[in-house]
């Protein structure tokens, strides 16, 4: 077969021959359809991620959809190493393989479950959000952050403000739920005022961050208080993303003033994973959920890696 074959971390994945995979007890080798090309991907063979591979080569990908030997098509996620998603074949746990709607096209399918997941999981696992609740989506202008405001209402913000880098993508986000929206391209001083604005008396009840970095911490002195806070529990704010950087400065004050709760990542339980994957899944079918992608040929893999998304998914066709 045919992979997206990574021979040195930072550098782009070369398209060529790899071995065939052979299925061990417990898994299936799918006919991979799509993959898409996500940060994680990237990250990942840049050895900028902590589940980097630490043996070479390897194929890149960490999901996709494709179909099984008894023709169902599924949704794949963490194929065996040195296997990937970005290959006409791969080999993953069949416990791993989840059915995907008819209604839903190869590339939808393969783009839509990692961006729409990480916030539907943090949302209702992590920060198990209330309705009526206020959420703020940090990166709000991404692909991942698009469909975070989306999915904050389906699961019943009250309000959710959207703040981002790009102008004319904050423009389109009052279509997708987005009831305010902050800019981060002006000055500190605006940008800690637009956030102090906009969280108001009631405060941020939940903060969905894609962007981590200096955003990060203008938000954090916006949120630190000049007196004892009277709330019972102050805003809970999940880091999903490090695309502004990797790491803030933590004033021991906001912690203090604030009661600001910072909640990681983690794996959910198996059950709660597939069923917002059903959820997420389902809302696509339907139309509720929508992620532009782009095909690209596998063959082309080299190139598309280094490419930008500007706000849609390049998905690797074998």
């Amino acid at each position: 077969m045919h992979a997206a074959v990574l021979h040195a971390l930072g550098k782009p994945p070369r398209y060529e021959p790899f071995a065939d995979p052979v299925a061990g007890p417990g898994e299936a080798v799918v006919q991979v359809r799509a993959a898409s090309l996500k940060p994680v991907d990237r990250m990942m063979a840049g050895g900028m991620h902590y589940a980097g591979p630490r043996e070479l080569p390897v194929v890149c990908g960490v999901d996709g959809v494709g179909v099984l030997a008894d023709g169902t098509r599924v949704f794949f996620a963490g194929p065996r190493r040195p296997y990937g998603a970005m290959a006409e074949q791969t080999v993953v746990a069949r416990a791993r393989c989840w059915p995907v709607p008819e209604g839903l096209d190869d590339a939808t399918a393969a783009a839509l479950p990692n961006p729409a997941l990480s916030s539907w999981l943090p949302l209702v696992w992590r920060a198990q959000l209330a309705a009526g609740e206020t959420v703020l989506v940090l990166g709000g202008t991404g692909t991942a952050g698009k469909l975070a405001i989306r999915i904050a209402k389906i699961l019943g913000a009250g309000r959710v403000v959207a703040a981002g880098r790009s102008e004319k993508a904050l423009r389109t986000l009052g279509a997708l739920g987005a009831d305010a929206l902050i800019h981060l391209a002006g000055s500190d001083k605006e940008v800690t005022q637009a956030f102090a604005r906009e969280a108001g008396d009631k405060g941020y009840d939940v903060i969905v961050d894609y962007l981590w970095g200096h955003p990060t911490e203008l938000l954090l002195s916006a949120l630190t208080r000049a007196e004892f806070s009277m709330k019972a529990a102050g805003p809970r704010l999940i880091p999903i993303g490090e695309s502004a950087g990797p790491s803030v400065s933590l004033p021991a004050a906001i912690l203090r003033s604030a009661g600001l709760a910072i909640l990681g990542g983690g794996f959910p339980p198996m059950n709660i994973l597939i069923d917002a994957f059903n959820q997420a899944m389902a809302r696509a079918a339907s139309g509720e959920l929508f992620i532009e992608t782009e095909r690209v040929a596998l063959v082309d893999c080299e190139d598309a890696w280094q490419r930008m998304e500007h706000g849609r998914r390049l998905v690797l066709i074998p």
